[in-house]
């Protein structure tokens, strides 16, 4: 190969050589991984940091697409958690044999009593109640129909928790789940855009904060629903576990490198077709008119575009996959623990995987899931390593050992995020993929 040649291949200008580069590395990153850790370790960082890329990917959607501040990304995963735990788990046979169903009917009509009551103070301004006063009816509606529920699902809480546990699950098969979860997600984030699209940038992250702290709340203190802090497992995987395959008589190191990789493989289908869709789209009609919403609201609505709607499209479609991510990392987990979920761990990092591999490119929300997941797991152990060689060296020395490594060690996560997102900002601030903008000849 000439050396012109050569040039022109590593030519990191060019979008493509570019990313056909940084997967390599990222490739290369996950045998490095593979030959010193064991295959298996391989497998779970893989499919885990391949359902991050479905969760970035959604986020993409949102921020890169449209340019909406979504921070409610901790809450979504949850309910993807809560719906695939409660279809896949298996039935409950204490709860469904006593009288906790009845009990949760009469709540639910009750809730549908609180609803009803709230929708008809709202229409009073046609019998000619306006101003404060059908304020005042309104708020009054709402405290009714929360003591009418509360009086309802407060007794089937307590009878359901006192000797069933939980609810338990239908026992069927995890995609459903994951499924329920994207569609749950979707419901959730139609709500919230319903409130919130009207506000801007930094007061739509405030709002999605707080809707996020409520959603993790709720599925945290129902424990007639979710066992809260008591965790529900093992939840049931969609291909084969590893001991099916010890059952058979493979040996237990073999066992979990083919249950890893077919819930890789598994994984690599769903994403790969949903992928392809979403790629389709933004290359379409539809994702022209998302930037230029995107770019210049105001010019995209003097043009007829109807703005909030599509924004509202944007919303509720990023939250399908954000849903579908969270509820496919409990199954891979095979535990759900409402008490685990961390801003830092579940909005925080997701973010940094958009910004750090390019807003606006699908491609460039994938890199940057792997490579921040790869990189936000090895470094415990990395700098465990270094920080133990550092003790025994320091205690040769005589200055003595360094005191508490493994939590240290776990701080140097935080640490090594800052450092990639400080120099990715540096050189390249628009991702390692920005966008790429096709424009017709």
């Amino acid at each position: 190969m000439s050396a012109a040649s050569e040039s022109r291949w590593l030519d990191l200008d060019n979008p493509v050589k570019r990313g056909v580069i940084l997967f390599v590395g990222i490739f290369v990153l996950v045998l490095a991984v593979g030959f010193v850790q064991g295959g298996a370790n391989a497998g779970l960082l893989l499919s885990q940091a391949l359902a991050y890329a479905l969760i970035a990917l959604g986020l993409n959607i949102q921020w890169g697409y449209g340019g909406l501040f979504n921070f409610a990304i901790m809450g979504l995963m949850m309910v993807g958690g809560t719906a695939v735990m409660l279809v896949s788990v298996p039935v409950n046979e204490a709860f469904w044999t006593g009288d906790g169903p009845m009990l949760l009917g009469r709540a639910f009509l009750a809730f549908l009593v609180g609803v009803a009551l709230v929708m008809a103070a709202r229409q009073v301004n046609r019998i000619g109640i306006r101003g404060g006063w059908r304020t005042a009816i309104i708020v009054l509606a709402w405290f009714i129909g929360y003591v009418i529920y509360r009086s309802q699902i407060d007794p089937a809480a307590a009878y359901i928790e006192a000797n069933a546990g939980f609810v338990g699950g239908l026992g069927l098969n995890p995609i459903l789940g994951w499924a329920l979860g994207g569609v749950v997600a979707a419901i959730i984030a139609y709500i919230i855009g319903r409130i919130c699209l009207g506000l801007r940038t930094d007061y739509l992250a405030i709002a999605t904060i707080g809707i996020s702290e409520i959603l993790r709340a709720l599925v945290k203190n129902m424990d007639w629903l979710t066992r809260g802090t008591q965790t529900v497992s093992p939840i049931p995987w969609p291909v084969p576990l590893p001991q099916d395959y010890q059952a058979n008589g493979v040996s237990i190191t073999d066992s979990f490198i083919y249950a890893r990789f077919g819930f890789f493989a598994l994984l690599v289908v769903i994403f790969a077709v949903i992928f392809y869709l979403v790629q389709r789209a933004y290359g379409g009609p539809w994702g022209r008119m998302m930037r230029a919403i995107r770019d210049n609201y105001v010019a995209a609505g003097s043009m007829g575009k109807n703005v909030t709607g599509r924004q509202l499209e944007l919303f509720v479609l990023g939250s399908v996959l954000i849903g579908m991510g969270g509820a496919i990392l409990v199954t891979f987990n095979q535990i759900f623990d409402p008490s685990s979920y961390q801003p830092i761990n579940h909005t925080f990092v997701v973010w940094v995987m958009v910004i750090v591999g390019g807003a606006g490119n699908n491609w460039g929300a994938l890199l940057g899931a792997l490579l921040i997941y790869i990189v936000w797991i090895i470094s415990d152990p990395l700098a465990q390593v270094i920080f133990v060689n550092l003790s025994n060296w320091s205690q040769s020395m005589g200055w003595g050992a360094i005191p508490e490594i493994d939590s240290r060690a776990l701080q140097m996560r935080v640490f090594i995020l800052g450092v990639i997102i400080t120099i990715a900002l540096r050189y390249a601030p628009k991702g390692l993929l920005p966008e790429v903008m096709r424009r017709e000849k």
